[in-house]
């Protein structure tokens, strides 16, 4: 099987490696993390001009019909840089539900802005005590004439301070845990009815928590069937597993060969440690577990470019390896290091951070693993 990209997913590749390499040195990203929005604006309409933004989106919404394979290729290049810009966030989570369910009217009002650069979204759909478990929604949105009222409260919503649009998920109907009755609405990030407390993750990233009391909506708000919206935000999930997967991916593969070269040139009892056969044995298994995860990636994102039915099954095995992956490449890499591995000085520690977060994101390996087993006996 060719897993060669084509000549446009290369010119991709080549334009993302471009930019980390000249704007994304480890004092840049510090002062970055630190700076009131987290990222850079300029970075962000840099990526709209150089078509970034455009890439998920289809031809006649202004995009360029790209498909998870060429979302993979850019996550992963900025995954090797820990950029700090909310592609995931506004292109990838909220982006997905937009193209899998928004009307006509909805994405011609939306998605010029978010291709062009001026509007950034978020998905809030997480709850306290859902555990993962995306059909656990105790935000209500109630029918009043014409509209809906919506009550409840959103748990670690990435890029929700600097969200222009929200994607929120509601339920219209049913108990708390049941699959049908979660309906999906877009609303304005500052109207009246939203509170946000904003606040820096560990992995220098922003997110909040949003309170929604007594905001009112119209019925144009809703993004696909009342009622129906589970399913568009289990498929946009699972996209956005594969793009962290690639950013796991590139994580990792930069932590490799960080660990490589440092062990090149510390030098213990007169020769560069990189001589000591243990140490060698530990970078061939952190470079094993790099390659394991990067064939899971390209199954994960080729399965579901081609809609195969064992797409869950195949993203929640991604899920599980990154987790494992990343843990022991991260553990790997500082202890190699030493105690200076895990410094804010050196950057080891901040991959380490992000995978670590990544682990956790949208499902961790035991969530996975059970993901998987049910799968396969529904199978």
């Amino acid at each position: 099987m060719d897993f060669s990209f084509s000549e446009e997913q290369e010119l991709v590749r080549d334009s993302v490696v471009r930019f980390v390499r000249e704007n994304y040195s480890f004092d840049k990203r510090h002062a970055l993390a630190l700076s009131d929005d987290g990222f850079s604006r300029e970075h962000w309409n840099l990526f709209a001009e150089l078509g970034w933004l455009a890439l998920p989106f289809s031809e006649a919404d202004g995009g360029l019909d790209g498909g998870v394979a060429d979302t993979m290729i850019v996550m992963e290049e900025l995954g090797k840089g820990l950029v700090l810009e909310p592609y995931l966030a506004t292109v990838v989570l909220a982006g997905g539900v937009l193209r899998r369910a928004a009307n006509t009217a909805q994405r011609e009002a939306i998605l010029p802005g978010v291709i062009g650069g001026e509007t950034q979204l978020a998905l809030a759909y997480a709850e306290g005590q859902g555990r993962y478990n995306l059909a656990d929604v105790t935000t209500t949105a109630k029918a009043d004439g014409d509209g809906y009222i919506i009550n409840g409260n959103k748990a670690v919503v990435l890029n929700g301070p600097a969200a222009n649009t929200l994607i929120v998920s509601a339920r219209t109907s049913g108990d708390q845990r049941d699959r049908d009755g979660v309906t999906l609405f877009m609303v304005d990030a500052d109207a009246t009815g939203i509170s946000r407390r904003n606040y820096p993750t560990q992995d220098g990233g922003r997110a909040s928590d949003i309170e929604f009391t007594g905001l009112t909506v119209s019925a144009d708000a809703v993004i696909g069937e009342v009622g129906g919206g589970l399913k568009v935000l289990e498929d946009s999930v699972d996209e956005a597993i594969v793009a962290i997967g690639a950013e796991a991916v590139g994580g990792m593969t930069a932590l490799h060969a960080a660990t490589v070269e440092y062990a090149r040139t510390r030098v213990q009892f007169g020769v560069p440690i990189g001589k000591f056969q243990v140490l060698q044995h530990r970078m061939v298994e952190m470079f094993m577990e790099c390659e394991q995860s990067k064939s899971l990636l390209y199954r994960a994102a080729m399965t579901m470019d081609n809609n195969g039915a064992d797409t869950a099954r195949t993203v929640s095995a991604l899920k599980v390896q990154i987790g494992k992956s990343g843990r022991f490449v991260g553990q790997q890499a500082v202890q190699v290091h030493g105690g200076m591995g895990m410094t804010d000085e050196l950057n080891v520690g901040h991959y380490f951070k992000r995978l670590t977060m990544i682990n956790t994101l949208f499902g961790n390996i035991d969530h996975h693993m059970r993901r998987f087993a049910n799968l396969d006996i529904a199978a």
